[in-house]
């Protein structure tokens, strides 16, 4: 039977959703029982019916009770939040265009992005999208990307992490090795690209690798099936994905995430025993649970925590590997601020609402 202790120590790996503006009993659950090291919220966090000081009070107070029921001080404070469809805010907060348009000011709009996230107790911005617009018919990236080729891609997400970095953002580079030249989209079936390693090289790698050399603390994996490099599994369970191309080709030291593990991509993956010492074993540190997709419940979430523990308790998840998974966590931990919300002037917003039309041509 798995213990409180043991559940509470997968919390050590866990970044999870909350279903609302205040906590539910659900949440109040997970959040004493799992004891998560970060939240990612979600549109459906934020009062969208109330003034800017209402909402922002509401939101400060979701904060301060997710901080009294997982008995954490420090945290991953996270959001999806890269502008253009995805942005999750209500008003006056900027909505910037959509990343393909940045051109010379993707550092600009970062800083700015920046200054408004650290003004709601956010410390981690799951961005900049380090994917390349280059199959027309992609459902999910698109104009999410910075550009249509590796070189104006890599440009454009590095300055955006840096941008997120000036303004005391941590940073991720998503969706390794790349979601780009995808026609299916992963948060409704598995994505299938048949590239050799030898291609991903000469494209979908470089932003990647540009971020790593800027010493990126996290890229988020993405859950497509490469059958040329790895034909058993997709990326995000895949040790010749993140051990020998992103850990040992690349020398990525930081922590690895997983995208959500809500997405019906890999959500079914994860109700079978074994998958998530599968997943650590690949070189996954961290991982997310959004709860926010029609196929998330409270049984998923508990699920795959029981599996942490259970594989632990078989062997098929060594001590030691956690143990390096959390440390990676623990060392990005201790360099993450620490904010508590505030309300920003009106002459930011005026300045920030500027600069979005600039970037919107």
């Amino acid at each position: 039977m798995t213990g409180l202790r043991e559940l509470q120590s997968f919390g050590n790996h866990l970044i999870v959703g909350i279903t609302g503006t205040t906590l539910n009993d659900d949440d109040k659950r997970i959040l004493s029982e799992l004891n998560p090291i970060g939240i990612v919220f979600y549109l459906n966090n934020f009062r969208y019916d109330a003034p800017y000081e209402v909402w922002l009070q509401s939101f400060k107070e979701l904060i301060d009770n997710v901080k009294k029921y997982t008995e954490r001080e420090s945290m991953f404070m996270t959001i999806d939040h890269e502008g253009g469809r995805v942005f999750r805010t209500p008003p006056p907060f900027t909505r910037f265009p959509h990343a393909l348009l940045y051109g010379n000011r993707s550092r600009e709009v970062a800083r700015a992005t920046g200054v408004e996230l650290k003004s709601l107790g956010i410390n981690v911005s799951w961005a900049p999208v380090a994917d390349i617009f280059s199959n027309p018919k992609n459902p999910i990236i698109g104009y999410r990307a910075f550009g249509y080729t590796p070189s104006t891609t890599a440009r454009g997400a590095r300055e955006y992490y840096l941008g997120l970095k000036d303004s005391g953002i941590i940073g991720c580079a998503k969706h390794f090795p790349g979601h780009g030249d995808t026609s299916t989209d992963s948060h409704l079936e598995l994505p299938v690209l048949n590239l050799t390693v030898e291609e991903l090289r000469d494209r979908e790698l470089i932003p990647f690798k540009a971020l790593i050399e800027e010493q990126v603390p996290m890229i988020m994996t993405a859950h497509i099936l490469f059958p040329k490099i790895d034909p058993e599994v997709p990326c995000t369970l895949s040790t010749p994905i993140l051990q020998g191309i992103l850990r040992q080709e690349l020398g990525f030291e930081g922590v690895v995430v997983s995208d959500d593990l809500d997405m019906k991509a890999v959500s079914n993956m994860y109700t079978q025993a074994g998958t998530l010492a599968r997943t650590f074993n690949a070189g996954c540190d961290l991982f997310i649970v959004s709860r926010n997709l029609p196929s998330s419940s409270l049984e998923q979430t508990y699920k795959i925590a029981h599996d942490f523990s259970e594989s632990l308790g078989k062997g098929s998840l060594s001590e030691s590997v956690v143990e390096a998974a959390r440390a990676r966590i623990e060392k990005l931990l201790a360099i993450t601020p620490q904010y508590s919300p505030y309300l920003l002037d009106q002459d930011t917003f005026t300045k920030h609402a500027e600069l979005a039309i600039a970037s919107s041509f």
